[in-house]
Formats: structure tokens, sequence, C-alpha cells
């Protein structure tokens, strides 16, 4: 099950699990979008595949998803928590946010992954066994540059989605600790930035220039897909509380 499976990487990541031989749930909030992705999966991989509407941060939502799940596919046995992004209108600097686009941003990328969590790792610990991915952000692991966003006029990124990343990478830990004697592994991916249509080309240029191997991640090629593959087979059945940072380097060239 790959949670906001239906845009960008989301799409890169089921695919993958797809291709690899799983039967795959995407999920979006907007059910035409999860449908019309899980079909694209299922032709091309000759997998089950299920497109379900959900939002993360709803209770309700996420209990009715379930049911459609295991009615049609069965519990899952993994989760890839990638519901997130940036949200909210109002100014990036902190200095002008609004709080009620904080309070936003905070829940889609961290209250809405422990509540997925919550509501489908039940069904794995009754089965002794589950991978939970969370998708985290190099975000978290750095200050930025902001001259990066103002040089190539792109919006910048608000700093409580790297809080809520970090907090995420700490929720990892806590999580893969108490889940491990259940025999469920939690670990997360912090992918660095992943090119895409639209991105401007100035950006482009100027973010990998500040990244070891010199160029952004290939939103569109395959640069993801060993880390979210391995994170949820048998190869990775002894690591838990592990963030695996896929950022061609950024991180840590300085």
């Amino acid at each position: 099950m790959v949670t906001g499976g239906a845009r960008h990487l989301g799409v890169r990541m089921s695919a993958a699990l797809a291709q690899a031989g799983a039967d795959v749930v995407v999920t979006s909030r907007t059910k035409s979008q999860a449908v019309a992705a899980a079909d694209a999966l299922a032709r091309e991989w000759n997998v089950n595949t299920l497109g379900v509407a959900l939002d993360v941060c709803d209770e309700k939502s996420l209990e009715t998803a379930q049911s459609e799940i295991e009615a049609t596919l069965g519990s899952p046995d993994i989760l890839v928590n990638n519901a997130g992004g940036t949200v909210g209108a109002s100014p990036t600097h902190l200095f002008e946010r609004s709080v009620g686009d904080i309070r936003e941003m905070l829940d889609l990328n961290l209250l809405g992954t422990i509540l997925a969590t919550r509501q489908f790792a039940p069904a794995m610990a009754k089965n002794r066994q589950g991978k939970i991915i969370n998708i985290a952000s190099v975000a978290a692991l750095v200050g930025r540059d902001r001259g990066v966003y103002a040089e190539s006029g792109l919006r910048a990124q608000p700093v409580e989605y790297a809080a809520a990343k970090a907090g995420l990478i700490g929720f990892t830990t806590d999580c893969a600790g108490l889940l491990g004697p259940d025999g469920i592994c939690v670990n997360a991916i912090s992918p660095g930035g992943f090119s895409r249509k639209g991105t401007p080309e100035e950006f482009q240029k100027l973010y990998s220039a500040r990244t070891a191997l010199g160029r952004m991640g290939r939103e569109s090629g395959d640069d993801l897909d060993g880390a979210v593959v391995y994170l949820a087979s048998s190869a990775s059945d002894y690591v838990t509380g592990h963030n695996l940072v896929v950022d061609g380097g950024f991180s840590f060239w300085k």
C-alpha cells in the first residue's frame, strides 16, 4: 500500500513494487486519480491493484479505506507512508507564515503517517510480520541555503516542512522499537531533490551544483526504486529503525 501513490514519487514507488511482483494499493484523496494509477500498474506489470480514496489525516477515511482494501486484497503487509508535500498559500517565510498553514503542513506530513500506521499496523502485528516505510526528506537533515530558491524564482519550502520530516524520522526510530517485538520493520527513506516536469532549469542547475553526484534525482527514472524495494523485501529483514538517505550526496557535500 502506497499512500499518495498516484502522483510524483508515489507513482514511481508504486511501479517499483509492482515490477518486483507485489500487489499494490494506490491511495489518493481523489478517487479517480487513485483508480487510474492502479489500473495503469495492473496493465503494465500484470499484478493485482486497487485504487482507493484516502485522506490520511481523517480517521473515518482511514477506517473506510481499510475495510475496502481488506475486502478486496486482504490486509497490506507493506505500508509506504508517502502522502505529504507542501501545502498552504501564505508566504513561506517563518515570520509571515499563517498558523493555519503551519498546522496543515504538520498534519499532512507527520500526523497523517502516524494515523495511517496506527490504522494498518495492528493487522501486521497479528500476522507477526510487516514492513513500514516512511518517506521523510533530506530537508530534515540540513539547513538549506534559501538563495537557491530566490535565484531561480521558485517558491521556497517553509521550515515547518523540515520540522515535520524530522519528526517523521524520530517517529520511525521509536516506532521501530515499539513494533519490533511484533515482527514489524519500520524504516524511513529521505529523498533529496528530485526533478519533475516544470522544475525551473535554473533551480536544477543551482541544486545540482550543491550535490556530490552533480545532479538532482530523476523522478521519472529509477533513482528511488532500489531503496523502496529493498526496505519492502526480505532483503532487509534485519534492518529496522534506519533512515536511508537517497540524495546524491546533497546532505554531506560542502
